[in-house]
């Protein structure tokens, strides 16, 4: 083994642990740039557990990347539901028809190049250099940060410019440069289940003895950040019209924000119980004049609280009967097949059951 000659023991460490205890994950061992991407995409903040029945239904649906690249937006979205961060399946989506009709379905073998793809920025390029092309391109995700942040006991915030840049100079050193896709791998499966953010066995770790933070007493403090995103409160009083043939209506999300491209019910976004009169305004806003309202009634008591990365979602559902409903209006069954926030699929899946 050719090792790092700045650090080799945490090098051969690394790499012997990998050996010994690495997840046998349907991607891995793949030099295959469409399956290594594909699984990088999704498994960005994404948990493991939790990705890869969707790498395996898109691998499935999608075998080729010209596959992807002539579906259609809404079927991405679709097998994407449940995922989260959407924007990922959009960027999914248009990179694999900039590879298919623009590289002749070849993805580039240049860190560079593959920074062109939507989506792929310097920790996803790096990854699939590396584990593809064996380019010296460092990997440096959460994990990485950690271990490194832990083991060199480093003090310099990891999300700033100069800290990622410190991180960033401090994977390259360590790097082997003989087998470099595979350390990548390595590197971050010790931090994903090795060195975990809270109560690492250090006990049982191979790097215990020279690990700066562990003799320094600060594995608690590592990784240092800067200071931590503030959650916003948002409050969505999502509106069902059902009309007499038990039909509904959804509307596609527009952009920016969240869930644009998805789908979802006439939506008002305010604090206070909507009145009868706002709940009509609103029907007449995305249905029309034609469309009147009867009965409405409250579906949940309290509203359920829908959690995303910096948003707590306040949500409570209406059901509304409806006469009059416009022309894209839609038997139950057939809304749920589009592509829908997880929130408005429970919800649908839960009256269903209750009033159809």
């Amino acid at each position: 083994m050719q090792a790092s000659l700045k650090h080799p023991n945490f090098t051969s460490a690394i790499l012997e642990w990998y050996r010994i205890h690495q997840r046998d994950l349907p991607w891995r061992g793949s030099r295959d740039p469409y399956a290594v991407w594909l699984s990088e995409i999704i498994m960005q903040q994404t948990r493991v557990a939790q990705g890869t029945p969707y790498y395996r239904r898109f691998l499935e649906r999608f075998p080729e990347v010209s596959d992807l690249a002539t579906a259609s937006e809404e079927e991405v979205l679709k097998l994407w539901q449940g995922l989260g961060y959407y924007s990922r399946a959009r960027n999914l989506h248009a990179a694999a028809r900039k590879v298919a009709f623009e590289w002749g379905g070849k993805f580039p073998e240049s860190y560079k190049g593959l920074l062109e793809l939507p989506g792929v920025g310097p920790y996803t390029a790096a990854a699939i250099a590396s584990i593809c092309f064996e380019l010296p391109h460092p990997v440096v995700d959460g994990n990485v940060f950690r271990v490194l942040s832990r083991y060199f006991d480093v003090d310099i915030p990891v999300d700033t410019g100069p800290g990622r840049r410190h991180f960033d100079q401090l994977a390259r050193e360590v790097m082997d440069p003989g087998q470099i896709g595979r350390y990548n791998q390595a590197l971050m499966e010790f931090g994903a289940l090795q060195c975990v953010p809270a109560n690492p066995d250090c006990a049982s770790c191979p790097l215990v003895q020279s690990c700066g933070a562990h003799a320094a007493g600060t594995i608690g403090q590592r990784p240092v950040k800067q200071g931590k995103t503030r959650i916003r409160k948002r409050y969505f009083h999502y509106v069902m019209p059902i009309g007499p043939d038990l039909q509904t209506l959804l509307i596609r999300r527009g952009g920016p924000g969240i869930w644009q491209g998805l789908y979802e019910f006439p939506l008002l976004e305010q604090e206070a119980d909507p009145t009868p009169a706002e709940i009509g305004a609103l029907i007449t806003t995305h249905c029309g004049t034609r469309t009147t309202i009867g009965t409405i009634t409250r579906f949940n008591d309290a509203p359920r609280v829908h959690k995303l990365s910096h948003q707590h979602l306040y949500t409570t559902f209406w059901l509304a009967r409806a006469e009059g409903l416009p022309e894209g209006a839609l038997p139950l069954s057939e809304a749920e097949e589009l592509p829908v926030p997880v929130l408005i699929a429970e919800f649908m899946d839960t009256v269903k059951n209750s009033y159809f």
